[in-house]
């Protein structure tokens, strides 16, 4: 592998575990994308392959439960909606209406560029829903699989550690 192609992937996983970590937080897909950036950094480190099953565990059985029940679809769905429509809102800017108790600036801080995050976040959270509620929506066979699937790599793993 290059240097360059090294170091690239390295930023990009970086940027994906710390964007990640501050989406469980933020509006966005954290678990998933702490997935990716581990996914990548898992090929240049052993540590971060020993993490990445379970964590790609915990980001499928999280998408599996947001599509279980029709008022997590609909709750979920109604996110989406908002997310995008405060995009929008965020991206048309408005003045700040007469009933805003504080300065001007405060409004709607950010600008096209918050805007613009948000309707990406809404964008790539349809993708999400649409995904898990194809793959794992009445299908608990799919859930299992992905029991089945970390059994298997914690096996592996615990397998390797203990090989010379």
């Amino acid at each position: 592998m290059t240097a360059a192609r090294r170091l690239t992937l390295e930023i990009v996983g970086w940027v994906l575990v710390v964007a990640g970590v501050a989406a469980l937080v933020l509006p966005g897909p954290g678990l998933l994308m702490l997935f990716g950036g581990m996914a990548i950094l898992s090929q240049q480190y052993d540590w971060a392959e020993r993490r990445l099953a379970p964590l790609k565990y915990r980001a499928l059985r999280g998408a599996a439960e947001s599509v279980e029940a029709w008022w997590r679809i609909a709750l979920t769905a109604a996110g989406v909606v908002l997310l995008g429509a405060c995009g929008v809102l965020w991206v048309v800017g408005p003045a700040a209406p007469e009933w805003w108790p504080l300065p001007d600036g405060w409004w709607l801080p950010g600008g096209a560029a918050t805007g613009i995050t948000q309707i990406t976040s809404a964008l790539v959270a349809l993708g999400l829903l649409v995904y898990s509620y194809r793959r794992f929506h009445d299908d608990p066979e799919a859930v299992a699989e992905l029991e089945r699937d970390l059994h298997a790599a914690t096996r592996a793993r615990e397998e390797r550690d203990v090989a010379p």
